[in-house]
């Protein structure tokens, strides 16, 4: 959540922050702000710093930048609120009364009141309602030589997540950086040096990063810079190549992100595959896991912990776990499970899962199951993020770039990840040659299934057009359709802003049933399995109440208004092909009713706060 840009070096700083911002806005944009340095006056080595801050959008925030507005180095923000309703005032970049010092921050102080209740004290006139601001008045009234030891000073005082990047009159040949439980990554070019919170904001200037770690900090020069810890002591930071490219963050040509994403899932499938299928042993590699097979077979159970839509894949991957290697798993939100002082059992292995391997909930999850000794995997997206560095091995997903908020082609290479996972765990136990080949001729048909899918967009939308009146909806399945049912409901509550619930069909009798109307729409998902007649019972119960029912199924239901057909794979893999439809029918609906569909009220990508 939040976006940080900052630039260092020879180029005029303002267009490559609103650049930099531009490309990061998909973490915040209910505000936007930056500062940069100008010429020192005659005879003065301060420099003076520049701010423009705006409540809006990026573009609002460029609107305001003067055409003459020069500077080489700067830092800029886009905010997701937390503390303070978006304003003005409220945007980051935040100043201290002098104009000396800048800083922007993702995170949250939690021991802001009583920082702010002390600076008050003290005679400090704040200017906004955010616990930002407390930083900046630590950092202002350090009497410490450096800026480096000002701000060292400053996060030893604070308490909560952070990364921050500061700017200093008297130092204008530097940006100071900061990391606790916030990413913060560093670029490094000729002669130049890039800070972002996310490596979108750097692929189109440079490819050569170092991510810091919890702890540590760093100063960038244009010509050079260094890491060191909080407590002053030097650590080594080896520069990394980004493997995407800067035209993954581009549209293709599509006209939202999201549409992008969804229509490239067929690749990312294929990818996620690519170099891993074992047909000799009718198996998979996955050389990450750091898991041999003796420490395999010791499994006893599996816990996979995940928020949101990590959360939903995580729930159809344990359901893949218990089909294939009959080892018994669950999936946790990582947000309950952290503080519900769980036991950690040694035979448990534990998947701790995230998109951009960054969700605070789900890092603080692995950390504290880290410091009771549970061995933990990581099935994340983003290579070199805190979860994958912080866990014992793990998977990466593949699936390249995701810019819109909502998780569409991450979600799918999330659950085929688990379904690698499984057969790899079923091999080493009791999964039979046969069955094995036949799970592996199931994950080969999947890149040509998905094309066949995403084909039949144009009747989709129709479909959607019907249903975007709709005030309410509801979203069923059994067994390994309901994972996907809380999937599909959560995507059409997220960006077309209709209620909907999700609920194990099995439960309908049992309370929801007093809902079904003639205004409330059912989508069922029918796979034909063992429980298609289990499922069909469903639809004549809603039918004989008048619901309107949309069934997502291998052939047209007969007690259905509209059926959209997907194809039939494996029984243990049809979960994945029987969601990207409704990916597409959430689409379509918030574009009928006219919806930001990238950036939905209220949401942020990358959840790296409480």
């Amino acid at each position: 959540m939040c976006g940080i840009v900052g630039y260092i070096g020879k180029r005029d700083v303002a267009p490559l922050l609103l650049e930099g911002l531009q490309r990061l806005e998909y973490r915040g944009y209910d505000s936007a702000g930056l500062v940069i340095t100008g010429k020192p006056a005659a005879g003065k080595t301060s420099a003076t710093l520049k701010m423009v801050k705006a409540k809006g959008r990026v573009r609002d925030l460029e609107a305001r930048v003067p055409k003459r507005f020069a500077g080489t180095t700067g830092i800029a923000h886009t905010r997701w609120a937390t503390h303070g309703a978006p304003s003005d005032e409220n945007a980051h970049p935040h100043m201290d009364p002098e104009g000396k010092v800048a800083i922007v921050h993702n995170g949250i102080i939690d021991n802001a009141d009583e920082l702010r209740t002390k600076l008050v004290s003290d005679g400090v006139v704040f200017l906004s309602e955010t616990d930002t601001e407390v930083v900046t008045h630590l950092i202002a009234r350090s009497q410490a030589p450096t800026l480096e030891e000002k701000v060292r000073q400053a996060v030893r005082t604070i308490e909560g997540t952070y990364g921050i990047a500061v700017m200093h009159a008297d130092f204008p040949d530097r940006i100071v950086v900061a990391r606790n439980g916030s990413p913060v990554v560093l670029g490094i070019g000729e002669k130049e040096m890039f800070v972002a919170s996310d490596v979108a904001a750097l692929v189109s200037h440079t490819r050569q990063v170092v991510t810091l770690d919890d702890g540590e900090m760093a100063t960038l020069k244009a010509d050079d810079f260094r890491t060191y810890t909080t407590e002053g002591s030097r650590t080594s930071a080896t520069p990394t190549t980004v493997e995407w490219e800067a035209e993954s963050y581009d549209m293709g040509g599509h006209d939202t992100y999201m549409h992008k994403e969804i229509s490239e899932q067929a690749d990312a499938v294929d990818r996620v595959l690519r170099g891993r299928i074992d047909d000799r042993f009718s198996t998979v590699h996955l050389g990450g896991l750091n898991l041999d097979a003796r420490e395999a077979r010791g499994v006893r159970r599996v816990k996979i912990l995940g928020c949101g839509t990590s959360y939903h894949a995580g729930l159809i991957g344990a359901q893949l776990i218990e089909e294939l290697a009959r080892i018994p798993a669950d999936a946790e939100p990582a947000s309950e499970f952290r503080y519900r002082n769980p036991v950690v059992d040694p035979d448990t292995l534990y998947v701790a899962v995230s998109q951009s391997g960054e969700t605070y909930d789900v890092l603080a999850a692995v950390q504290e199951l880290k410091r009771k000794g549970a061995r933990v995997l990581g099935v994340v997206n983003v290579v070199g993020s805190a979860i994958a560095r912080e866990t014992d091995g793990g998977v990466y997903v593949h699936a390249g770039p995701e810019v819109c908020v909502v998780s569409t082609k991450c979600f799918t290479n999330t659950v085929v990840s688990f379904a690698l996972l499984a057969l790899h765990l079923g091999r080493i136990r009791d999964l039979s040659v046969a069955d094995g080949k036949r799970i592996i001729e199931g994950l080969r048909k999947l890149p040509a299934q998905i094309s066949e899918i995403l084909a039949t967009e144009d009747d989709i939308a129709k479909l959607a057009q019907e249903y975007a009146g709709a005030n309410s909806m509801m979203f069923i399945g059994r067994v390994r359709g309901y994972p996907v049912a809380l999937e599909a409901s959560l995507k059409l509550k997220e960006i077309s802003y209709i209620h909907a619930e999700a609920y194990p069909a099995s439960e309908l009798k049992h309370g929801p049933l007093a809902l079904i109307e003639p205004a409330l729409p059912t989508v069922a998902i029918v796979p034909d399995d063992e429980l298609l007649e289990k499922n069909r019972a469903a639809l004549e119960e809603i039918k004989a109440r008048s619901g309107p029912i949309l069934a997502v199924a291998h052939a047209p239901q007969e007690k259905a208004d509209h059926t959209i057909v997907v194809p039939k794979n494996e029984t243990e893999l049809d979960s994945i092909l029987m969601g990207i439809p409704l990916q597409l029918l959430a689409y379509h609906t918030a574009l009928a009713l006219g919806r930001d569909i990238d950036k939905p009220r209220n949401l942020a990508k990358s959840v790296t706060v409480e």
